[in-house]
C-alpha cells in the first residue's frame, strides 16, 4: 500500500554529481576535502559495529551528504525478506542519516543462501505483488521512502506479460517508492535484448526519479556470437552512456548523479574527472531549462 513518509534531513543530496566511496580513497578525501557534492556507500560494507571503515566514514560524513545503496536485501525474491539483514540496514541508516536509500529490483537469495549476483525477475502481476509487499516492509521498518533501481539484464522471461517500465510504474503506484535510474543498465539491457535505449529513456517515469547512476560495462558476446554487455562497474562511463545520460537529464532535470566504479578502482582524480563531466551536463541542461521557462 502506498504510504507517505515526511522525513526531513539536515544534509540533502544536491542535484549534482557524487562518487561511490571506496576505501582506497579514504585518506585522500579526508586530507584534501575535495569539492564533490556527495558520496554513496554500499550498506553491506558498514553493517559491522566498528573498525576502520566506520572511523573513516564518520569523518567523511561530517563534511558531505551521504546516500546508502543496498545490494543484499533481495527485494525481488519470492519469499520473505531477511529480517536480520533489514535490521542491519536500519542500523546503518540510523547511524549515518543518509538523505537517500536505494535497492535493486533483483533477487540474490534462495533457501537462506546468498548468491554472488543480482538476478532478474519476471514482469507480471504475481511478481509485482510480492515486490511491492517487500518494499512496503522495508519502508515501514526504515521509516522512509526508498528508491528502486532498474536492473541490467541478460535474459528475458517467458512469464513476463508487461514491460519493465510498466512494472516499475506499477511498483511506484502501489508503494509510493521512488526510482533510481541507472542509465548504464539501460544501455546494457537494450544492447543485450535488442531494443531502443533512447526510447526507453523517453518512456521512463521521470517524475519519480530521485537519483541517477552512471558506470562502466565490459563487452562480451553471447553463445550466438551477438554482442553481450556485462554491467561490471570496472571502467569509465562510455560515450554511448554519456549520450543517454544527457537525454535522461533533459527529461528528469537536475538530479543527483552517482559515478559507480566498484572494480579495478582507479586513482581518485579519475573518478573526480568523471563526476565533473556529469556536473557539466547537469549545468548545461539546467541552463536550457531556464531558457525554455
Amino acid at each position: 500500500m502506498s504510504q507517505s513518509f515526511d522525513y526531513r534531513f539536515s544534509d540533502p543530496i544536491p542535484a549534482s554529481a557524487g562518487v561511490g566511496l571506496k576505501a582506497e580513497h579514504f585518506a585522500e578525501i579526508i586530507d584534501s576535502r575535495p569539492s564533490i557534492g556527495w558520496f554513496e556507500i554500499h550498506a553491506e560494507n558498514y553493517m559491522g559495529e566498528g573498525g576502520p571503515p566506520h572511523h573513516y566514514l564518520t569523518r567523511i560524513r561530517d563534511d558531505y551528504p551521504l546516500s546508502v545503496h543496498g545490494v543484499g536485501l533481495s527485494i525481488g525474491a519470492n519469499g520473505p525478506l531477511d529480517k536480520e539483514h533489514l535490521a542491519a540496514l536500519k542500523m546503518v541508516c540510523e547511524r549515518y542519516e543518509p538523505a537517500l536509500v536505494s535497492e535493486h529490483l533483483a533477487w540474490s537469495t534462495h533457501d537462506g543462501i546468498y548468491l554472488n549476483d543480482l538476478l532478474p525477475v519476471p514482469y507480471n502481476e504475481e511478481t509485482l505483488g510480492y515486490v511491492a509487499d517487500h518494499i512496503d516492509e522495508v519502508q515501514e521498518v526504515l521509516g522512509r521512502r526508498i528508491l528502486l533501481e532498474n536492473p541490467s539484464t541478460y535474459l528475458e522471461f517467458e512469464g513476463s506479460d508487461m514491460s519493465e517500465i510498466e512494472f516499475l510504474s506499477g511498483i511506484v503506484k502501489r508503494t509510493g517508492c521512488g526510482l533510481l535510474f541507472d542509465v548504464n543498465n539501460v544501455h546494457v539491457s537494450a544492447t543485450n535484448h535488442g531494443y531502443d535505449a533512447a526510447g526507453y529513456i523517453d518512456a521512463f517515469p521521470a517524475t519519480h526519479v530521485g537519483e541517477i547512476h552512471l558506470g562502466g560495462y565490459s563487452p562480451d558476446e553471447g553463445d550466438d556470437g551477438e554482442p553481450l554487455l556485462i554491467d561490471s562497474h570496472g571502467s569509465a562511463v562510455s560515450k554511448a552512456v554519456w549520450d543517454l545520460y544527457t537525454r535522461a537529464i533533459g527529461r528528469c532535470g537536475p538530479t543527483p548523479t552517482l559515478i559507480e566504479w566498484d572494480n579495478d578502482v582507479p586513482a581518485w582524480n579519475m573518478l573526480l574527472d568523471e563526476a565533473r563531466r556529469a556536473d557539466r551536463i547537469i549545468a548545461t541542461q539546467t541552463s536550457e531549462h531556464a531558457v525554455i521557462v
